[in-house]
């Protein structure tokens, strides 16, 4: 099944006209015609399933036979991860936690951030990329950046951890994990959370995590928390 993207519709949308470059994507690369069925969803968790009526290039029309919605999982997951110095390794980030199950990221500006400004129309792009790559119905909300002392000076769920590499008092994070439980998880920066922000998030009651015996990059790190808690609620 291929999945296609259109935050606009609702459940009460009968009939749907793609834009011009998905109609051409459409009509002119997957040589869809009248009849052909598509499957389509607002990334709000309704997929809709669609019938082309006018397989037109410039305006493809679809109606919709279909609608159901797609269970949402028991947990929700937020991951604050600070920006990488290099865009690439980000959006890497963004396309397989997506892929794993992710509902919220935040960009967070830390200490030893070397990237404290965020285009986050790319970032957009990748996410719906790899939403319908998976057939998720759900769009991951990316929030704007914010500094490190601002995001945890916010309510977040009950469970709530900052994984850092200081060779302090540290639980493993698959240990604490709770499952069924909305989740937020810290990420820092190549240059990992300054002492100062580490004993701030504490005072905040973030539990201090590990995520293994080894140093990982950032965008590895925020993956591997991804993929725990996924795990520990599967399992």
């Amino acid at each position: 099944m291929q999945l296609f993207y259109n935050p606009n519709i609702t459940e009460e949308t009968t009939q749907i006209i793609f834009p011009k470059e998905e109609s051409r994507h459409i009509v002119k690369v997957l040589r869809k015609t009248e009849g052909d069925i598509l499957h389509i969803t607002n990334g709000l968790g309704w997929l809709f399933t669609a019938e082309i009526s006018v397989a037109d290039i410039k305006n493809c029309v679809v109606f919709v036979i279909k609608k159901e919605k797609q269970e949402k999982r028991s947990y929700q997951v937020h991951l604050a991860v600070a920006p990488t110095k290099m865009n690439d390794r980000y959006e890497w980030f963004l396309e397989k936690a997506t892929e794993i199950g992710i509902d919220t990221i935040t960009p967070i500006i830390c200490d030893n951030s070397e990237r404290k400004v965020i285009k986050t129309d790319r970032f957009e792009k990748i996410l719906q990329a790899a939403m319908k790559q998976s057939l998720s119905c759900y769009m991951p909300k990316l929030n704007e950046a914010i500094s490190f002392k601002e995001f945890i000076d916010k309510p977040h769920s009950e469970q709530k951890f900052i994984a850092h590499c200081e060779e302090t008092d540290r639980k493993s994070l698959k240990k604490e994990i709770k499952p069924s439980q909305d989740i937020t998880v810290l990420i820092g920066p190549e240059g990992d959370f300054s002492t100062k922000e580490i004993e701030q998030a504490i005072a905040s009651h973030f539990i201090p995590v590990t995520l293994g015996s080894t140093r990982l990059r950032t965008e590895t790190a925020a993956i591997v928390a991804c993929h725990s808690i996924a795990f520990i609620n599967e399992s």
